[in-house]
């Protein structure tokens, strides 16, 4: 389906670009803890809230 070059620059291309992510994330995480603050608040109650629709779809299904 591929090639041997296409899986070998794929797979450099995804080590790469976790790497270069990681790097720009630590550099960032200082501003991230300033306008970000309260953000795991909005997740938590997202995941709580597809978590409960889940419980009402399976409730609801029987």
């Amino acid at each position: 389906m591929f090639s041997t070059g296409q899986l070998y620059f794929a797979i450099f291309f995804v080590i790469v670009f976790v790497l270069v992510m990681i790097y720009v994330y630590r550099k960032d995480l200082a501003l991230h803890k300033i306008h970000y603050k309260g953000s795991l608040w909005i997740l938590f109650f997202f995941l709580l809230f597809i978590g409960i629709l889940f419980i009402i779809k399976l409730v609801l299904k029987e």
